[in-house]
């Protein structure tokens, strides 16, 4: 296997499609911190790069932990069962394309690489940013590895919209700009939300498949459909509460009022999340106002756009919220109201 191949095999097991979930808080993060006297491009880019590869390296940590803890042969029983599952995991180990042990390097190749970017950036900006990566690396190397195992205790997405809210656009933020900034706290604090409820909405999707491998997701832990729609609504609401909440009390610009636009959005996968359990035979259609859905013809073909229409909503809901967030700073900077 030529290098170019071998590349773009680990690329592809790493999920990249995930990757929206911390490159969009971290172009934010950089951004937001783009208007500061010491604002780095380098760190920057250093920092977002890092968080790319820590991110891969998790995704793949996950699955060796997974496979290790459970053989992932469950998907393909669930499968079997004709359980509404979503895509078979580790299938390049399942298939014999890798081995355990050749996953391991590569996790640890891409962790190893974001530590090395990472000590780039504690080198120039000092020790708070040694901190942060410290918690967030044991936060990501816990969250399906041992010994917390957190992922199967339903802490899993409480554990995803803390690293990807307010740890990624801080450490980030600091990174670029060598200083924190508080109302920070008002905006990666909705972001992480945001992350948290396209994982989120995943596992309300997979309750019962999630049940019968006996991994307690948030979904599983809190019992029936009430309180799960309970928990997204309150996930919903929290982002567009504490960016209004910031705005009122001058913390925030009035700019980030823009992200207001985005509600049509939140309401209509609470809308889809609830028409999942209470009409879970009721078709669904894509809209053209809930942003890109790539290769849609091929999801349709696979018969999975009842999953895929909601997922890509809570992708493209984090996504268009950012782009809000990073036009009220454009905004800000040269009008007045912003960041």
């Amino acid at each position: 296997m030529g290098l170019f191949r071998f590349l773009k095999f680990w690329f592809v097991n790493a999920r990249p499609h995930s990757l929206v979930q911390s490159m969009i808080p971290a172009i934010l993060a950089a951004c937001l911190a783009s208007g500061r006297e010491d604002f780095s491009p380098l760190l920057a880019v250093l920092a977002i790069a890092g968080v790319a590869l820590a991110h891969m390296g998790v995704n793949l940590l996950d699955d060796y932990f997974d496979f290790r803890h459970q053989n992932s042969a469950y998907r393909d029983l669930m499968a079997r069962e004709g359980m509404r599952a979503r895509i078979a995991k580790c299938p390049y180990l399942t298939s014999g394309k890798a081995t355990i042990n050749q996953l391991l390097v590569a996790c640890l190749t891409c962790c190893g690489l974001a530590a090395a970017l990472g000590a780039s950036v504690v080198a120039s900006r000092g020790a708070p940013a040694l901190w942060i990566m410290i918690v967030t690396g044991v936060l990501g190397l816990t969250y399906s590895g041992w010994p917390l195992c957190l992922s199967y205790r339903g802490l899993g997405e409480i554990v995803i919209g803390i690293i990807f809210g307010p740890l990624l656009m801080g450490g980030v933020y600091f990174a670029a700009s060598g200083e924190f900034d508080p109302p920070l706290f008002l905006i990666s604090v909705p972001v992480g939300l945001l992350v948290m409820n396209i994982v989120y909405a995943h596992a309300m999707m997979d309750v019962e498949p999630d049940r019968k491998v006996g991994k307690m997701t948030l979904a599983v832990l809190v019992g029936g459909p009430g309180a799960r729609l309970a928990i997204l609504a309150l996930a919903l609401i929290i982002p567009y509460a504490l960016v209004g909440a910031g705005v009122a009390a001058g913390r925030l610009g009035t700019a980030n009022l823009l992200t207001l636009f985005t509600l049509p959005m939140a309401a209509a996968l609470f809308k889809l999340m609830r028409q999942f359990y209470t009409e879970p035979a009721a078709p669904v259609c894509r809209k053209p106002w809930m942003g890109p859905m790539s290769r849609w013809e091929t999801v349709k073909a696979n018969g999975i756009e009842w999953f895929m229409v909601r997922w890509y909503l809570a992708r493209n809901l984090l996504l268009l919220f950012c782009l809000s967030i990073m036009a009220a700073s454009f905004i800000g900077r040269y009008w007045g109201g912003g960041y």
